[in-house]
This record gives structure tokens, C-alpha cells and sequence, in this order.
């Protein structure tokens, strides 16, 4: 009697032990959740910035408050750039580097492309509609989708207070690379101008990093610069983006939308 009872609890410990192998073999054969991964490319108005040096912000600082927890977004924007600099300074070649199939990419850029000023920047709407071009088929090249954005508006008012458009051909020129590409398109040029034109010339102020005096401790003379946003206008310009990404219903980055 007392071999056979040993017999028993032997191999009911036998069947826990292989039951707990089984369970633990599962388990690591069983693949990680996935992750959506959206890298941005773009230039000072999207980058991001210390929030303990500077009340400035880029709109792509904001815009994990609107994605589930489960989405990784790499923001590798960088001031001063134009399409022209981004691809000669490798950052491009960078980013695409780390694409995987199924990414997202966000590509923003316009504001330095037509500042002729400074020839390492400057880009002819041509070029510049050639560049977007090759970004958009790298990006799909590496079976990642790209999503195309027309530079965010600046604020712009004429001496009546008539807000104008500033950017001239290039917007345009970003709805001719969407069209030949057949790339989803944002015009956050024309959305977000919409904004600032319905809140005035006074008001718009509160979304740039136009101030007076004394207001922030980095800033004791205050700022007039109508292109740079301050955390309103980030988060309005990210809502915006969000709102119209929603309108496009592209699968599956709707779906991780909060």
C-alpha cells in the first residue's frame, strides 16, 4: 500500500511539474504585445524642448496625451531644418534606418525650406516637392506608412489686422506630393490658420511665444515671435492633427487613439 501511494504522488507530481514546463515554454514562445511606433520628422515647431528652460514647445511634445499607452512615438524633428538639411545632415538616413514594417511616419516641414536668407536651408518649392517625394517612398519602401503636413500656420496679420497666409507655394506643393504619391494628407496650414484668424490678432498670441515683459523667468524682455508655439498652441495644433487623422480613418493607427 504505502509503494503504490508513493507510486501516486510521484506522478501527480510528475503531471504538476510538466504542467508548470508546458505553462513557462508558452509563455515565452508567446509574442510581445505590439507596439504601434510613429517617428516624426520635422523642424522646431514639432520638436521637442526642455520644459524646465523654456515655456516652447513642439506640437509633437504633445500628441502622446492622445494615443493609448501602447504607442511609442519617437520624435526626431530638430530646429532650423529644412528638407534640403534634414536629408545632407544624415538625419533622414537615420530615422529610416530604424523603420520596421508597419511603422507610421509623420513629415512635416516648410517653414525653413523657403527662407532664402540662409542657403543651407533654403529649398525651391520644387526641390522641395521633390523631397517630400523621396521621403514619402523611402518610408514606403520599408513597408512603413508615411503621412504628409503642410508647415503649421504662423501668425500673420496685415496693419488692418487681416490674417494672411505666409508660407506661399510650398503648402501647395505638399497637396502635389500627397497627389502623385497617393500619401494621406494633413493641411494643417489651412486648419490651423483657421484658428488663429477666428481668434484675432490680439488673442492668437496666448498659442506663439509672443509675450511682454516678465511673464516667464527665461524671457524677462519678453518675445515677439510669431512662429514657435507655447504650450496652448502645441496642444491645439496636436488636436488638430488628431481630429483630422480621425476623419481619415486609417487603419490600424485609429485605433490606437484615445
Amino acid at each position: 500500500m504505502g509503494f503504490s501511494l508513493s507510486i501516486i504522488l510521484s506522478n501527480s507530481m510528475k503531471a504538476l511539474l510538466y504542467c508548470f514546463i508546458g505553462l513557462t515554454l508558452v509563455s515565452f514562445m508567446l509574442p510581445e504585445k505590439h507596439k504601434l511606433r510613429i517617428f516624426m520628422a520635422g523642424d522646431s515647431t514639432m520638436q521637442l524642448y526642455d520644459s524646465t528652460k523654456t515655456p516652447q514647445r513642439g506640437w509633437g511634445q504633445l500628441l502622446p496625451e492622445f494615443f493609448r499607452e501602447d504607442v511609442e512615438i519617437h520624435d526626431l524633428a530638430r530646429g532650423g531644418r529644412s528638407t534640403k538639411s534634414f536629408i545632407a545632415e544624415g538625419l533622414w538616413l537615420k530615422l529610416v534606418t530604424q523603420l520596421e514594417k508597419g511603422d507610421w511616419v509623420i513629415i512635416e516641414f516648410g517653414h525653413n525650406d523657403h527662407d532664402k536668407r540662409k542657403p543651407e536651408r533654403y529649398t525651391p518649392p520644387e526641390d522641395y516637392k521633390r523631397n517630400l517625394i523621396k521621403m514619402v517612398n523611402d518610408v514606403k519602401a520599408k513597408g512603413a506608412f508615411p503621412i504628409v503636413l503642410t508647415p503649421i500656420a504662423m501668425r500673420s496679420f496685415d496693419k488692418n489686422g487681416h490674417y494672411y497666409d505666409g508660407h506661399g507655394a510650398y503648402p501647395g506643393k505638399v497637396k502635389e506630393a500627397a497627389e502623385q504619391t497617393h500619401t494621406p494628407i494633413i493641411d494643417l496650414d489651412s486648419i490651423f490658420g483657421a484658428v488663429v484668424a477666428g481668434m484675432g490678432m490680439d488673442s492668437s498670441k496666448a498659442l506663439f511665444m509672443n509675450f511682454g515683459p516678465g511673464l516667464y523667468k527665461a524671457y524677462p524682455q519678453g518675445r515677439k515671435d510669431n512662429t514657435h508655439l507655447r504650450a496652448a498652441g502645441a496642444k491645439k495644433v496636436a488636436a488638430l492633427f488628431v481630429a483630422n487623422l480621425k476623419r481619415l480613418h486609417l487603419k490600424p493607427i485609429n485605433q490606437y487613439l484615445l
